[in-house]
């Protein structure tokens, strides 16, 4: 709308018309000429009803154009009044503009009502996920510090020796998935908050995160390569970034073989800060790669190692909620690259 409070489609409209009515006009003075030739008389009878249908259609144009305007401003002030819970403009009239106005206002109550009640059930999910964290924490803690003083007996049976280990191992992945699944939940709901977003160095967030994993490569004599400048900025919240990118980097070192390789590079263009990670591992069947950031969902080859499917819709998760996202190319049997994509601002 402009600054007279006219839509840029009414002069649109009113172009065409006004053309039309210019060779109409004219062509009425060419047939008059023809048939009773030039006569000032009646050229001048001529160019006085053009002024008139000219000054007549000017006028219409011109209330059309002031109604609509008056409409527009009406209908703006009506829907401010609806959106800071005024009481109604019109007081209801029985015209358009009246049951536009109380549908508007019903419509933004419901949606208020809405927001309260959704706001409602993530305290409730906030505090049943903090009673599921503080509840499990010291049953979980116990067990495993039991195990561990009752794995120091001296003497012990090899075979109770070997179920104790069992069950640190089980109770190590228990504590795992619980954390993931409290990690989920709250970002979810938006319990975590992202820090602001700035544009930060990636290599300390790349570092970060392979810090995490490199005992687990180095046991399986797996090389690392990294190739990330000091230079490449990208607008990221590094805690969450580095717990993004080490799942990936988890899920590279375990589907890939003694002595492969994993190679971490980062590049720059103008909106993205990409973040490839390619593994010589296992590699995904083109049938599985829709489904794999599903959660809890488990490849057929991956059923065979150890994991619930979580860390990759997790990841996702994480860099969605930064403007981002997250492509995969892969083939059975010669490795997997992620590609992560990171704002630039």
């Amino acid at each position: 709308m402009n600054t007279n409070g006219t839509p840029p489609h009414f002069k649109q409209i009113h172009r065409p018309f006004l053309l039309i009515i210019i060779i109409l006009v004219a062509c009425f003075i060419g047939r008059i000429m023809f048939w009773y030739g030039f006569d000032p008389n009646l050229l001048q009878l001529a160019i006085l009803f053009i002024i008139c249908l000219l000054a007549t259609g000017a006028t219409w144009v011109w209330l059309w154009n002031r109604r609509t305007a008056n409409y527009m401003q009406t209908l703006d002030a009506a829907i401010e009044r609806a959106m800071h819970d005024q009481p109604p403009l019109t007081n209801y009239e029985e015209t358009a503009l009246s049951s536009m106005e109380h549908k508007l206002k019903r419509y933004i109550g419901i949606a208020k009502t809405n927001e309260r009640i959704i706001q409602t059930e993530k305290n409730k999910i906030k505090e049943l996920i903090s009673d599921i964290s503080h509840q499990t924490k010291t049953p979980l803690s116990n067990i495993m510090v039991f195990s561990q003083l009752l794995e120091e007996i001296p003497g012990l049976d090899e075979n109770v020796r070997y179920y104790v280990q069992h069950i640190q191992a089980q109770s190590d992945k228990l504590d795992w998935l619980i954390q993931s699944l409290i990690k989920l939940s709250r970002l979810e709901t938006g319990m975590i908050s992202l820090q602001q977003m700035e544009a930060k160095p990636l290599i300390q967030t790349l570092t970060k995160a392979l810090s995490q994993v490199y005992a687990q490569a180095e046991n399986k004599q797996i090389t690392i390569n990294i190739d990330c400048g000091t230079h490449i900025l990208a607008c990221h919240d590094v805690k969450w970034t580095s717990e993004a990118i080490f799942n990936l980097l988890e899920n590279a070192v375990k589907y890939t073989p003694h002595s492969g390789q994993i190679s971490i590079l980062a590049e720059t263009n103008e909106m993205f800060t990409c973040i490839q990670l390619t593994d010589t591992g296992l590699g995904i069947p083109s049938e599985e790669i829709p489904h794999i950031f599903k959660r809890f969902y488990r490849g057929k080859q991956a059923r065979e190692f150890e994991g619930v499917g979580i860390g990759l819709f997790l990841s996702r998760e994480i860099i969605t909620a930064q403007g981002g996202h997250i492509k995969v190319s892969s083939e059975a049997g010669k490795g997997t690259t992620f590609s992560v994509f990171l704002p630039k601002r």
